[in-house]
């Protein structure tokens, strides 16, 4: 009886601790089979979205090598697949073109706008144009096609007989350029050329002088020369007037080159004067020339400075000659407005500077 009575008490204490600490083991038990389950259900699902692979018969070696194909692919997944239009517009980046292209002449080109428009000097475009061009940038008609070439240097038609070394040779180039400029299609290791006759191949960085366009006038008497200025302009100047002061002034404001500067086939240099900028002598002087000129200047003043110098003011508006052949004139004085006539494709000035009958480079006296 004292037994039976110990073991209730100490199943009552036991009661009476659980009610203490606040364990309900009832509860903590359930918890542990719903978590059990849940996890249970969780692989389950897994395991259903795996892919099925369709299984493949094993390959025997006797059936004639015989190819099986590749199992396809079992999926109850959601097709995700993003998708790709094709962008049929592409741009090449500048400098990665290897071969010339044909370029329409439009309104308002100059050989200058289109050299800009490909980044290639006008040079370039002239001597890849010699049979239309002639050399003379100033003639450009609307519609014309144009070769543009590919970089800097001689666009050459190849002949039959022309060797790598002596085409380049004649236009001061590399050898190697040549060769290996992928636009020209050679064999870096073995360079024949027997297939090239009748071909354009470029020579990157090769060059020649250019024919002058624009006719030499001749010189006033004080220059050397014992002839009148040709043309309706030109006078018989008197034989005394002002003489220079030896050190010129730019005749317009803006004394930056605008188109091409001076050079043996370009014997001045064009001044950057739109359409109607004021230009004044660039010394003490007399006019010898004042008026049209037929060998492509245009409307033209030259001025004797009677020190062995004389300057040419070329393109000058019709209409504004402030001055007329055998006056005296001083430097900085008023001459013409700047235009573009005669051989122009563009307001700017012509500005020559001679001196004892040969050309100087007008950067090399005026500063």
């Amino acid at each position: 009886m004292s037994e039976n009575l110990d073991v209730d008490d100490s199943l009552d204490t036991q009661t009476r601790n659980d009610h203490q600490t606040g364990i309900n083991w009832e509860k903590v038990l359930s918890w542990i089979i719903t978590i059990i389950l849940v996890i249970g259900m969780i692989l389950a699902a897994l395991k259903m979205l795996q892919p099925k692979i369709a299984e493949v018969p094993p390959v025997s070696p006797d059936q004639n090598n015989q190819i099986v194909p590749l199992p396809g692919l079992i999926s109850n997944l959601t097709d995700c697949r993003l998708s790709r239009f094709a962008n049929i517009k592409t741009d090449s980046p500048d400098g990665v073109r290897h071969n010339a292209v044909k370029y329409t002449v439009q309104s308002g080109d100059s050989i200058f706008v289109i050299a800009e428009k490909f980044n290639i000097s006008a040079e370039t475009i002239l001597w890849a144009n010699y049979s239309l061009l002639n050399d003379d940038p100033t003639f450009l008609m609307e519609g014309w096609r144009l070769n543009i070439p590919p970089t800097n240097g001689i666009y050459y038609t190849w002949k039959e007989g022309d060797m790598i070394e002596k085409v380049a040779q004649k236009y001061y180039a590399d050898p190697e350029e040549i060769i290996t400029w992928p636009g020209n299609l050679l064999d870096v290791s073995n360079p024949v050329t027997d297939k090239l006759a009748g071909m354009n191949i470029m020579i990157p960085g090769g060059y020649r002088e250019l024919a002058p366009w624009i006719e030499v006038l001749p010189f006033a008497p004080r220059t050397g020369v014992l002839r009148v200025v040709a043309g309706p302009g030109g006078c018989d100047a008197p034989a005394y007037g002002p003489i220079g002061t030896g050190s010129m002034i730019w005749p317009v404001w803006n004394n930056s080159v605008s188109g091409f500067d001076y050079s043996s086939y370009h014997r001045g240099v064009d001044l950057a004067a739109g359409v109607g900028t004021a230009v004044v002598a660039a010394d003490n002087g007399t006019v010898i020339y004042s008026g049209w000129n037929d060998s492509g200047y245009g409307y033209l003043v030259e001025i004797d400075h009677n020190n062995g110098y004389s300057t040419v003011y070329a393109h000058l508006s019709e209409g504004t000659l402030a001055v007329i052949c055998g006056a005296a004139i001083n430097q900085g004085q008023f001459i013409a407005l700047s235009g573009s006539t005669g051989k122009s494709t563009g307001g700017h000035l012509h500005f020559e500077v001679r001196y004892n009958g040969g050309f100087v480079n007008p950067y090399w006296i005026i500063r």
